[in-house]
């Protein structure tokens, strides 16, 4: 099989972040109908070694290194836990129809899966590391015991742009948030429901600095204008996005207020959107009367704190640039899920930097605000940056093959994105590791393409430095 195979294999298990299990188990499988040494931990993290071709014992082995989750995500409301995805292939992209396709980062399993399959390539001993739920917070590679692992080459294969070595990483963290709420009983009032959705929405870490709007962020702009307006009497939902690491794309809640008229509507829309009309070219904003109530049909409120104010305080989006690395992002925050229960408005946020100093200044900052609402927390999924390794025999080796089978100089980048790279650094003494990978476009999203071409160059590539 080859490494396409690998991965329409891959496709057809669900295996959304906290739903690996099958997938874990179907790695382990894999090894042992081949007799390969092999490791399954508690957390459903695999390990699977092939030993070195005959005349390469003596080299030194190489790890390759992804993560079996992906950003579930779709259009439809579909139950992504039991619904297997729906490849399609058009031209020389691949796509999964309505939802997300999981390149990010299956295609790493699958080109793992190929190396230790194919048993007439020559190669050093490979020591195949795929973990579990990188995408909310690198849960998985936080408790691997690496201890079987003699390699302190890496290859990490979780990178989206083709000729592009990644070489440092921003570290990061997850923050839960409780905003406490109580039943309220007002009188009067209509039941309207406030939706924000077609924006484009995307990765937290490469694509936070485009200029593109948060859906949970509009909402909470929305509510803060009509309570400023003195027109909210209570709220019975609020609900955005799908996880801590994605953009928000779509967001609602469900509010009683005094009437509000539609010229004041269209001017909130206009001042909301104003900043992003050149950008979120389809964002919808819409109000409308509704006889639809959650969350036991009750109206809920704070009597101490504002919860409008509250989201709208929240820092969001890029929080500062790096002085040292011309257009990098240093440090930023993404509000990535909404939810609301009859105890309170729930978020859940992402904050990333390169330096570590700035990413727990950062979550200071925010504890703060917190703690100034009446906001409980829970910080969670802290994880290190992953530092500039200035003599790197593995990256300088990459970039001569590079430029022997293309005839031009790769890109040699940081990156404003968690890679598992730094935990794998903290643990592994003198890690000589370069992440990279095929192009893939608008991951974490149900436009998510992968490029068969440039994965095609990229297996061919990786063949290449093993060889």
């Amino acid at each position: 099989m080859t490494y396409i195979d690998y991965f329409k294999e891959l496709c057809k298990i669900p295996h959304g972040s906290g739903n690996t299990k099958a997938i874990s188990d179907y790695l382990v499988k894999f090894a042992k109908d081949r007799n390969l040494e092999h490791y399954q931990d508690a957390a459903g993290n695999v390990i699977i070694i092939k030993e070195a071709s005959k005349g390469r014992e003596s080299e030194e082995p190489v790890i390759i290194q992804g993560h079996m989750d992906m950003v579930a995500v779709s259009d439809d409301g579909r139950d992504m836990k039991v619904t297997p995805l729906d490849v399609r292939e058009e031209g020389d992209f691949l796509f999964a129809d309505k939802t997300s396709l999981g390149g990010d980062d299956g295609i790493a399993v699958a080109y793992g899966l190929a190396l230790l399959s194919d048993d007439t390539l020559s190669l050093p001993r490979i020591e195949l590391v795929i973990t579990v739920d990188e995408e909310v917070g690198m849960l998985g590679a936080s408790v691997l015991d690496t201890s079987v692992l003699t390699g302190h080459r890496m290859l990490n294969l979780d990178s989206e742009e083709e000729g592009i070595f990644l070489v440092s990483c921003a570290g990061g963290a997850r923050i839960d948030m409780h905003f406490p709420v109580s039943p309220v009983e007002p009188e009067g009032g209509k039941a309207y429901k406030i939706s924000v959705s077609g924006l484009i929405g995307g990765h937290s870490g490469t694509e936070i600095n485009k200029g593109r709007a948060n859906a949970i962020r509009m909402v909470g702009h929305i509510l803060h204008k009509l309570a400023d307006a003195k027109l909210i009497l209570g709220i019975n939902d609020l609900k955005g996005g799908v996880a801590d690491n994605a953009i928000a794309t779509d967001c609602e809640a469900i509010v009683l207020c005094k009437p509000v008229e539609a010229e004041l509507f269209d001017i909130i829309r206009y001042e909301v959107l104003e900043k992003y009309v050149s950008v979120e070219t389809g964002a919808k904003i819409t109000l409308a009367e509704t006889n639809e109530l959650r969350n036991g049909g009750k109206w809920y409120g704070n009597s101490e704190n504002s919860l409008s104010k509250f989201m709208t305080t929240l820092p969001n989006g890029v929080i500062a640039m790096s002085r040292n690395i011309e257009g990098l992002v240093e440090t930023s925050l993404n509000v990535g899920i909404a939810s609301m229960d009859d105890k309170g408005v729930h978020l859940s946020v992402s904050v990333r930097s390169n330096v570590d100093s700035e990413k727990e200044s950062l979550v200071a900052n925010i504890l703060n605000i917190c703690k100034d609402y009446g906001v409980t927390t829970n910080v969670h999924g802290d994880y290190p940056g992953w530092a500039y390794r200035e003599y790197s025999p593995l990256r300088e080796r990459m970039i001569s093959v590079y430029k022997e089978m293309y005839g031009e100089e790769p890109k040699v980048e940081a990156l404003h994105a968690g890679l598992e790279c730094g935990i794998f650094a903290g643990r592994i003494k003198d890690l000589d590791c370069v992440s990279f990978g095929p192009n893939m476009m608008d991951i974490h999203t149900t436009r998510e393409k992968l490029s068969l071409s440039s994965a095609k160059r990229t297996w061919e590539f990786l063949l290449q430095i093993l060889s």
